[in-house]
């Protein structure tokens, strides 16, 4: 069983930064990939940003520039820096990760919220 758990959501203004942080544990032989979703009211799950095994990381367009994600493998942590954040950005945030326990299979946190309003 792989455990996920973000953390470090909220409400801030438009403009603001937020840290959203996730902690894995388990029995876990190898993550392959890593990656922060975000789900807003009445829409679909988006991908925002993943990261490799190896720290190779991909952006929406939607966020480019603006966010930053990166892992620590050591520290079993993986992070989503969020700068000049705008209303539209409003939303849950679920950290997820395929990993290896013997199985290669898909693992959901229950996301956080973040809120952008003045």
């Amino acid at each position: 069983q792989v455990n996920l758990a973000e953390s470090g959501g909220g409400l801030v203004q438009p403009g603001e930064s937020l840290r959203l942080s996730c902690d894995y544990s388990g029995n876990i032989f190898h993550i392959n990939s890593m990656a922060w979703y975000r789900q807003a009211p009445g829409k679909e799950r988006d991908l925002v940003a993943s990261i490799t095994s190896g720290g190779t990381a991909r952006y929406a367009d939607f966020v480019k520039g603006r966010f930053t994600i990166s892992r620590d493998n050591a520290k079993r942590m993986m992070w989503l820096q969020m700068n000049s954040l705008n209303p539209e950005d409003t939303a849950i945030y679920y950290c997820y990760a395929k990993a290896y326990t013997g199985l290669t299979s898909d693992y959901w946190g229950q996301g956080i919220q973040v809120t952008v309003s003045s």
